[in-house]
């Protein structure tokens, strides 16, 4: 076993994706150390187990040699070159890890997904949206985002969540899209709504998150985003840019910020005010929708258990289905059910 440090540069290898590792086979590459913990053997020797990851999923690796003098050598959110051999354990791959090397610098490709839509037909949909806005303040307030180049930079990678939905770089302007493209069609059809608020909203509700999260190799929450939140910062930002523009109207922006303080919904899901008029509360629903719609659309396709049910899923509390019925299935699936009623004390909804 061995272990060193060592620019990306000069490494050259092939790197095998998470997703490609099968049992008995050879593995060679750089990947995230996402969790690291010790155990001990029956016979009281120690041994580190680390969850390895990159773009393409996590695996369980173990390091049964030397573990005493290599686990002080790395920590959670290294790098780690790795060369080892894939087996199972308890009908799930596992790696058994007989080199490793700290790398100081790393492709961050290999570890963060991009999102599937080209970032700059995103960027030109989003725009021709907000051109949209009629209101001269508010049409004013969204171009000062838009010409802020520092801003942008950080806008067009940023992920939107670490974990549930648009999880991966670019995942928040595919979001903030998709949010002003519902919100735009809502607003048509429902013509009570203030149009060019809904759309300002849906451009402005999530920027605190350029803030929120650091992106690096892995997707984690900054010291502001921990101590502030991506709401909190909104509304600073929104102020930042508010300053600038003379006799913006109070009420404008005082609906705004309602918007953005609003937009989780309750107070059980992390939002400080409850949606208190209709564009704040039609914006909430369209964040949700989308929200909800990519996590539960990435979770199914990542579901790796045969049949046409997915896993059990414990944010949303039951299984849900991902192809046809067959008949040898339906037996299966009303014992599914059942369990679905049994097991929803046992579990806590994350929001």
């Amino acid at each position: 076993m061995t272990k060193g440090q060592r620019p990306e540069t000069e490494i050259n290898m092939s790197h095998i994706w998470v997703k490609d590792i099968k049992e008995d086979v050879r593995v060679h590459g750089c990947y995230l150390v996402k969790l690291k913990s010790m155990g001990q053997t029956k016979s009281g020797e120690p041994f580190i187990i680390i969850t390895l990851s990159d773009r393409t999923g996590d695996v369980e690796a173990r390091v049964w040699e030397n573990a005493s003098q290599l686990s002080p050598l790395f920590k959670e959110g290294d790098i780690l070159e790795v060369e080892g051999r894939a087996g199972s354990y308890k009908n799930r791959v596992q790696l058994v890890v007989s080199t490793l090397t700290v790398v100081e610098e790393s492709d961050p490709e290999l570890f963060l997904e991009p999102a599937p839509r080209d970032m700059e037909d995103m960027m030109k949909a989003l725009r021709r949206i907000i051109k949209k806005i009629k209101d001269p303040y508010l049409r004013t307030l969204s171009d000062r985002f838009l010409s802020d180049r520092t801003f942008m930079g950080l806008f067009k990678r940023a992920p939107a969540a670490k974990n549930f939905h648009h999880n991966y770089i670019g995942g928040l302007l595919e979001h903030t899209l998709s949010v002003c493209e519902l919100s735009l069609r809502v607003a048509e059809y429902y013509q009570i709504l203030d149009k060019d608020l809904m759309i300002a909203g849906a451009f402005l509700h999530d920027i605190g998150k350029v803030r929120e999260f650091n992106y690096d190799a892995r997707i984690d929450y900054s010291d502001e985003g921990r101590l502030l939140g991506h709401l909190v910062q909104g509304i600073m930002m929104v102020e930042e840019k508010l300053s600038g523009i003379k006799d913006f109207p109070e009420e404008t922006g005082l609906r705004l910020k309602h918007i953005i303080l609003s937009h989780h919904g309750q107070y059980e899901f992390g939002s400080p005010k409850r949606p208190k008029f209709l564009e704040a509360y039609a914006l909430h629903l369209m964040d949700d929708l989308d929200a909800k719609m990519n996590g539960l659309a990435r979770f199914m396709e990542k579901d790796i258990k045969e049949g046409a049910w997915t896993d059990f899923n414990r944010m949303f509390d039951r299984y849900f289905l991902k192809g046809r019925i067959s008949e040898g299935e339906e037996e299966e699936d009303h014992a599914m059910a059942g369990q679905d009623d049994g097991q929803k004390s046992l579990f806590n909804v994350e929001k």
